[in-house]
């Protein structure tokens, strides 16, 4: 029988109410947010875990690529996600790599991945794609475990616009400006009015879409600046000695999220659950 419905049970029996319901649903809302990171806690466990000099002859990089496959391969055999997120995941793989590639040229520099790999490519290893699939996973994950539903989304189009013009200034702020606050104020009024339903439990609960946005990107800086103390990618002013991660690539991530969102709301199963005012 299912989590929930022995959840309601418990619920019922209890008459949960107050402090006592709060933490019943904390509880769930913990295990939920827990099972849609599998596959994030999966692979940064890996990420922290593999020693930096590799393991019986495979180069680090190398081996965490073996791992993120494993662990990519499982989880649709065990049917935790469709073919269809599978190629919405592959998008985000693509998308990754690009911005991966690009960034880490000789000509920009922004950070560099130090160790040697026989998965390297234009010097990005290939596993490094699988750091975005993991943002694209736990919302796919997230949508599902929670019964998640959209109000007041804006126009797709509008909302494909804000997007691309996100991922576009990753690349041209090195040319022509960081526009990256307009973009952001532009995404701010686009998304003001829309509100996040979910049920941790047995009840639903709205969230401002926005904060969803702020609290996810959050979480990546947090994972972010665990790697690189791990040295799996360096910053400049980490080649010294470490150093935090700049607060402002906070900012960088919770834009990323809006991307990644728009791109699972792509999928059929997902627009189903979306309402978008005419």
């Amino acid at each position: 029988m299912g989590t929930r419905s022995v959840a309601n049970r418990h619920c019922a029996r209890s008459g949960a109410q107050g402090l006592r319901r709060f933490c019943v649903e904390f509880l769930f809302f913990g295990f939920k947010e827990a099972r849609a990171c599998l596959f994030a806690g999966l692979f940064f466990i890996a990420i922290f875990a593999a020693p930096r000099e590799g393991l019986a002859g495979i180069p680090r990089y190398d081996l965490l690529l073996i791992i993120a496959l494993v662990i990519q391969l499982a989880m649709i055999r065990f049917g935790l996600e469709t073919m269809d997120e599978f190629k919405a995941i592959c998008l985000f793989h693509v998308v990754g790599f690009a911005l991966e590639a690009f960034k880490t040229s000789g000509a920009i520099q922004s950070w560099a991945y130090p160790d040697f790999a026989y998965t390297k490519l234009l010097g990005v290893p290939l596993f490094s794609g699988f750091m975005y699939a993991a943002v694209g996973s736990y919302i796919i994950q997230a949508w599902r475990l929670f019964d998640l539903r959209i109000i007041h989304h804006p126009p797709y189009w509008m909302a494909t616009l804000v997007a691309l013009a996100i991922y576009l200034n990753f690349f041209t702020h090195h040319y022509i400006g960081d526009y990256r606050w307009y973009i952001a104020a532009l995404a701010i009024g686009l998304y003001a009015r829309t509100t996040v339903i979910f049920r941790p439990y047995d009840r639903d609960l709205k969230m401002p879409m926005l904060l969803a946005f702020v609290l996810i990107g959050f979480f990546i800086w947090l994972a972010e600046n665990i790697s690189t103390f791990f040295s799996v990618w360096q910053y400049p002013d980490q080649l010294g000695a470490w150093s935090t991660v700049h607060i402002g690539k906070w900012s960088s991530w919770s834009l990323l999220v809006i991307m990644t969102f728009t791109i699972v709301a792509s999928l059929k199963h997902v627009r189903a659950t979306i309402d978008v005012p005419r």
